[in-house]
């Protein structure tokens, strides 16, 4: 398997801050790589130092067999950016910045098909500024890939979208990936990640904590299933604990979760509480996530 982005003992110093400290790892052909983590973790610095916007204090990095820094001009050539911020003029047409993108570069695609592909095509002739927020979001991936790249970078892709503008995008993101595209996606939803992402790198203080496929990092930590009901009363813990595969219960008020593995967990509550007689309501099961998985290495949620 070839590798797409190379990265050995990156590290970068802003001042008395350590950004990014010391992190290694590769990104495959053709996957889409998530670098998750919350808000000042370092993704950022990290995806910057990668496309060679910023230099690192430490560390090589090869793109696509090529050094980010010497070899700048041939590597943007070759790689779509879509930045955590970035604005447009309000007055520029859908199709002038398509244009003006499109003329940066050596080679580009038929830009009116691209944007047909983002659902952009009716909105060829609107103005920049009457772009809802998603519409604004798929205009910038679009123009990361005018120049048909090998490798696409996406920064926080769907901050700030609701939740149907969001899912769009997964879909979006989903159909680069189809058509043989590297992604490199960075993101603090663990939601997203998980959804889209074929291996995770999860950042904290600007250092790897964990390396794997999301479902690999929810099996490792042996995170427990939840079972959540609220009651009334009248549920006997101990009787609880007796179900197949509970490890654990416990009691929030109203609320009462019970912990454990395997496929035939839920039924043997149910039945556990009807035999008991008790009466219980909002039962819903809670899988485990990349949440969890944070919250397991951290010792925080990643929303702090």
């Amino acid at each position: 398997m070839s590798e797409a982005i190379v990265v050995r003992d990156l590290a970068k110093w802003y001042g008395e801050v350590k950004a990014v400290d010391g992190i290694s790892f590769t990104v495959h052909t053709g996957e889409i790589f998530g670098m998750v983590g919350p808000n000042g973790a370092g993704k950022t610095t990290t995806v910057e130092c990668i496309e060679g916007l910023r230099r690192p204090d430490r560390g090589t990095i090869r793109v696509l067999g090529l050094d980010p820094h010497r070899e700048g001009y041939t590597l943007r050539e070759r790689i779509g950016v879509q930045l955590q911020e970035a604005a447009l003029p309000d007055r520029i047409r859908v199709d002038e910045a398509m244009d003006l993108f499109a003329s940066f570069y050596s080679r580009s695609v038929d830009w009116r098909g691209l944007l047909d592909q983002v659902g952009l095509g009716s909105k060829r002739r609107a103005a920049f500024g009457e772009l809802s927020g998603g519409q604004k979001q798929r205009l910038f991936v679009a123009l990361a890939l005018v120049n048909d790249p090998d490798l696409v970078f996406l920064d926080e892709l769907t901050t700030g979208l609701d939740p149907q503008a969001r899912r769009a995008m997964w879909d979006l993101v989903r159909g680069i990936r189809d058509r043989g595209k590297t992604v490199f996606l960075t993101t603090h939803y663990m939601e997203e990640a998980e959804r889209l992402c074929d291996r995770v790198a999860i950042v904290d203080h600007g250092e790897i904590v964990a390396l794997d496929t999301p479902e690999n990092l929810i099996r490792s930590l042996g995170i427990e299933r939840r079972v959540v009901f609220v009651s009334d009363g009248g549920w006997d813990a101990a009787a609880l604990r007796q179900v197949p595969g509970v490890s654990r219960v416990e009691q929030a008020g109203e609320r009462v979760v019970v912990y454990g593995e395997g496929d035939g967990l839920v039924g043997g509550v149910v039945t556990a509480l009807e035999r008991m007689g008790v009466r219980f309501r909002d039962l819903r099961t809670e899988q485990p996530s990349l949440e969890d998985v944070f919250l397991a290495l951290t010792g925080r949620e990643i929303r702090e």
